[in-house]
């Protein structure tokens, strides 16, 4: 055995002996333990007992350590009991303006402590936060404001253009309210919306309001990025928010020692619960970037002074893929979570930055399943899935797929309510979701013979070439690795032969110019001649999400264009 996996080991140990001892201790204190010991032996996994909402966990920690410095953004330092305060403050106004326990509110902002206030205002009066892509704008904002039947949205200077287009199209929303905080001089409220200060005024009460409220509510909404058509609307309610089982996460991964800084968006769950959620269990700090800026990335890591943050599949192979730089191991990171980082960058990156990668997986619409591999896997591994859950890899005939062979991961969830899915008003995805007990994810997991999983890209992410499935991800994987490609998205084009013909959009770093026949070459190396993409189309930039998810349905939308290479007709030519 390596040193590398003698020290996981180790590693796997500590944490699950502290993550035993802390949960005990805190179940033991709120008098919760038995309950929660007798349901995980009844249902043969862990069972956690009712849950808290995002709010009742600020005011819990702000009660007990208020003084606890918590936020960092900018210029600004927050405790916890300022953050409380605040949040109460927005909860009275929003009272005062008629909102009630159950009704919606739409969170249309970038990163700042305001979100935040509006966040925890609404979950102290038993409503229900969507927090929305900033990016999104006409019929498809439009869609989600009436889908999820918002009736207040806050909304910063940065969208407001956006917001005056579809005022006509949301007739029910009652009010919006525009944070102009960080806004331009000369910036003027939009006509018919209200000044996010006001909600902040000190006439209004710092203290919790007190308000009951049905723990069946919807607590959250999370769209998902409909990055392949509509978004769908994720259901959280109250009395399964998910809150306690992130703080599992938290005792496992964090200390009060522990600085974790995000870049990534707010309205996105990854910075909302894994960073902010879990920090706040762990008495930790969050160092809060207002956005991924691959240039400046390490040396606001420096200036924070961050000890932990997470990092998504591309964020890797670009930081990678900046001009290497002295102070490259010069920061406070003693490791990072990554989320679908290509296999071939992991190692790289560890030894130039000087930090563990602890790949790991998990979804929103994934039923609270989470992996982790700390070291005790082999690179580009997931891990192996936590808490002993029962777990099959499978063909669209729900047989087993062989060793080594790509399956749909299906999760085991019987009639746990905790770990099930719900997509808003959407009864035909919820049962697609969940089928005789399993829940499908919707992703393609391998199993080496030692039992580590891989991830190998979305099912609906896989394309028909010549009689073989090819995985998008593991193509992209390998388009990554040419020196002069920054990054790329590999996607299926119709083709004339009834199936797809491949084509990947690709991004040159910068100053430097793509040799196409020669990147061809590179990738029949490395792949199967049928999975070596047909078509190539160079661009400046990638359409993308907030959380740096590419936005494959507008470039299939776009296909092959009259500036695309072929490679056969190229090749054609050649002959």
């Amino acid at each position: 055995m390596d040193s590398r996996k003698i020290k996981s080991y180790g590693t796997m140990a500590y944490l699950f002996s502290r993550v035993i001892y802390r949960v005990t201790r805190d179940q033991l204190t709120e008098g919760s333990l038995g309950p929660m010991l007798r349901e995980t032996i009844r249902r043969r996994s862990l069972s956690i007992p009712e849950d808290i909402s995002f709010s009742d966990l600020l005011e819990k920690k702000a009660d007990k350590d208020g003084d606890h410095p918590f936020l960092r953004y900018q210029d600004q330092a927050l405790n916890l009991r300022q953050l409380n305060e605040r949040s109460n403050r927005v909860a009275h106004a929003l009272q005062e303006r008629g909102a009630r326990p159950g009704e919606g509110v739409g969170i249309m902002m970038s990163n700042c402590p305001e979100f935040l206030y509006a966040f925890y205002a609404l979950q102290k009066l038993g409503m229900y936060a969507i927090p929305i892509n900033t990016q999104l704008k006409g019929d498809g904002l439009a869609y989600i404001i009436n889908h999820s039947e918002i009736k207040y949205f806050f909304f910063d200077h940065t969208v407001s253009e956006e917001i005056q287009k579809i005022r006509d199209k949301t007739a029910q929303v009652r009010e919006f309210i525009c944070f102009r905080g960080e806004a331009p001089a000369g910036f003027k409220l939009p006509p018919g919306s209200r000044d996010y200060g006001e909600l902040l005024d000190p006439k209004y009460p710092a203290t919790n309001l007190g308000i009951s409220y049905d723990r069946n509510n919807m607590c959250i909404i999370m769209y998902t990025s409909g990055t392949t058509g509509l978004p769908k609307g994720v259901v959280y309610r109250y009395v399964h928010s998910g809150v306690r089982r992130l703080g599992m996460g938290a005792r496992l991964l964090y200390s009060k020692n522990d600085i974790l800084f995000t870049c990534l968006p707010l309205f996105h769950a990854n910075a909302l619960w894994i960073t902010v959620t879990q920090a706040m269990w762990a008495g930790a700090q969050v160092a809060l970037a207002k956005r991924f800026s691959a240039s400046r990335f390490w040396d606001e890591i420096r200036q924070s002074r961050a000890t932990t943050f997470n990092c998504l599949g591309a964020m890797a192979p670009i930081l990678l893929k900046q001009p290497p730089n002295p102070k490259d191991k010069d920061h406070s990171v003693r490791f990072i979570l990554s989320s679908a980082c290509p296999p071939e960058a992991a190692e790289p990156f560890e030894k130039r930055f000087g930090v563990r990668l602890w790949e790991t997986y998990g979804a929103v619409d994934g039923g609270g399943v989470v992996t982790f591999n700390v070291g005790n896997a082999p690179y580009g591994s997931i891990g192996k899935p936590m808490m002993g859950t029962k777990y099959r890899l499978v063909d669209e005939g729900m047989k087993d797929v062989a060793v080594d062979e790509p399956g749909e991961l299906v999760i085991w969830i019987g009639e746990n309510r905790e770990s099930s899915v719900e997509y808003l008003k959407d009864q035909k995805a919820t049962s697609q979701k969940m089928r005789d007990g399993w829940l499908h994810t919707g992703d393609l997991i391998s199993k080496d013979k030692d039992g580590y999983l891989y991830f190998r890209g979305r099912a609906s992410d896989y394309m028909r070439r010549r009689g073989e499935n090819v995985s998008a991800y593991e193509v992209e994987s390998q388009v990554i690795n040419y020196p002069a490609v920054l990054e790329c998205a590999v996607y299926g084009v119709p083709s004339e032969m009834g199936e797809d013909d491949i084509m990947t959009t690709i991004v040159p770093r910068e100053g430097q110019k793509i040799d196409l026949p020669d990147l061809v070459r590179f990738l029949a190396e490395k792949l199967p001649r049928f999975a070596v993409p047909r078509y190539i189309n160079v661009v400046d930039k990638l359409p993308k999400t907030e959380t740096h998810r590419v936005q494959k349905n507008i470039l299939k939308a776009q296909g092959v264009t009259p500036s695309t290479w072929d490679r056969e007709k190229d090749e054609e030519e050649k002959k």
